[in-house]
């Protein structure tokens, strides 16, 4: 009895051995029920006999969209050779399992030819039934995180009722090689408050609250915070993006204390006289507030703890990167610089406090306002040697005349040079017959009046 049961076991052994061997042999060398290449049934067949099916079924070049025909192109032919069976093979092994199986599988198998004459066709007329159906749809808004008054908060998305074009094409192209192209249409969904991305915002968000950077305006240096430089910030695309207009304030007062452009100097004269120049000049500099909140805010984000000022300031005229930052002696003005007195016609040169050099001038003509050497504090805005001035005289008339020596300080074109035309160089020319705004210097003085002139350093007339 014990001899029989053990025959029968190893009956049933051997039957299920072989059993299973065939099993394996099969699926070893078949497709799956259910599987397709390029929309084309395959089930059942050997790799051969797949490429055989692929290879003699007309391409249909049928695009379907939620079921409706939306493009039916003529028939083509699938140029598939002997030479793609290794392809064939490749895509066998993703659908073989060991036991059969009948759940679907769509597997995509591109020739070594490729008849995709018919594809931008295809593509264009479903781009053109989505931009029809999209019309008039609202886009979903995605959730985002945003930091405010050092908080941040996640904002729910909104649902909206455009078809994600994207989604389409993408299927369309996946598709490309099949006989008949099955899309579907789904609405565009808006990013959720706990998908990764708006989560990823939150956290780098979070990174910049209690953050400090210290600011330092020439001597002066400003400890400022997050919530002092930062009004709101978003994270998208992999950065920050910041508005700083809570900065404002604070870079006002900055100027209103430290700023030099549009200020009036207090100046004393090289005769000894207390003065307070005009406020008019392109002389000076100021922060800009945009440039601030950028530059703060970066730091605050790549951890920086300090900022200097001189990469924020503006200025007027030809450097509008600002002039005299970091000046601070003699009232911003600095020891190296230019004076004219319209009443003396005089200029005096000074460098690093001591006068180098003064000459007589004859400044702009006095009788006719257009012409008259503006007052306030400007800067040697270049240098050039020889060089040629152009204008218009006051009868209208055009002038071109070389110089050996030109020194522009303000925008408007006056400027010291050599005037070997002139030959009134009384005190008194400058009230009826002087310059058209011109610091005019006799030939003999120019050069080392223009010698001890630097670029960017202040022109004061008064």
């Amino acid at each position: 009895m014990r001899f029989q049961l053990k025959h029968w076991l190893l009956v049933i052994i051997a039957l299920l051995v072989i059993v299973l061997g065939i099993n394996w042999w099969h699926q070893a060398h078949h497709f799956n029920k259910n599987v397709t290449i390029n929309g084309i049934n395959v089930g059942g067949l050997t790799t051969k006999q797949a490429l055989e099916k692929v290879k003699t079924t007309k391409n249909s070049n049928q695009v379907y969209l939620n079921g409706h025909l939306i493009y039916d192109g003529s028939d083509t032919d699938y140029v598939f050779t002997s030479a793609d069976e290794a392809k064939v093979k490749n895509v066998f092994h993703k659908q073989f399992t060991f036991f059969p199986s009948r759940k679907p599988y769509s597997l995509e198998l591109k020739p070594g030819k490729q008849d995709l004459s018919q594809y931008e066709t295809k593509k264009a007329t479903v781009q053109s039934i989505l931009q029809r159906e999209n019309r008039g749809r609202q886009a979903p808004v995605d959730a985002y995180a945003e930091l405010r008054d050092d908080k941040v908060t996640v904002h729910k998305g909104q649902k909206g009722t455009k078809i994600d074009e994207q989604r389409i094409l993408h299927q369309l192209s996946s598709q490309a090689t099949n006989s008949k192209i099955y899309l579907t249409a789904k609405q565009q969904q808006p990013l959720s408050p706990d998908s990764k991305t708006v989560q990823n915002e939150k956290k780098q968000l979070q990174k910049l609250i209690g953050k400090k950077v210290s600011y330092k305006v020439e001597k002066q240096t400003y400890h400022l915070t997050t919530g002092d430089v930062i009004t709101s910030a978003t994270y998208k695309d992999d950065q920050y993006h910041f508005n700083t207009s809570v900065i404002d304030k604070k870079i006002k007062q900055i100027n209103k204390k430290q700023a030099t452009l549009g200020k009036a100097f207090k100046f004393k004269t090289p005769d000894g006289k207390e003065i307070t120049t005009t406020r008019d000049g392109s002389y000076g500099w100021k922060i800009s507030a945009e440039r601030a909140g950028k530059s703060l805010a970066n730091a605050i984000a790549t951890g920086k703890s300090s900022v200097d000022a001189k990469a924020d300031i503006y200025g007027i005229g030809y450097n509008r990167r600002g002039t005299g930052y970091g000046v601070t002696e003699n009232g911003g003005i600095g020891n190296t610089y230019a004076v004219i007195s319209i009443a003396d016609q005089h200029a005096w040169f000074y460098k690093n406090g001591k006068c180098v050099d003064d000459v007589d001038v004859v400044t702009g003509k006095m009788s006719n306002k257009a012409d008259q050497t503006p007052k306030g504090v400007w800067y040697i805005m270049y240098k050039q040697s020889p060089s040629v001035l152009k204008g218009t005289s006051d009868n209208g008339s055009k002038y071109s005349s070389k110089v050996q020596y030109w020194a522009q300080f303000t925008d408007s074109g006056c400027g010291f040079h050599d005037a070997s035309w002139r030959h009134n160089w009384s005190k008194t020319a400058y009230l009826n017959d002087g310059s058209n705004g011109c610091a005019n210097m006799h030939p003999s003085d120019a050069a080392g009046a223009y010698n001890s002139l630097e670029v960017n350093e202040p022109v004061i007339i008064y």
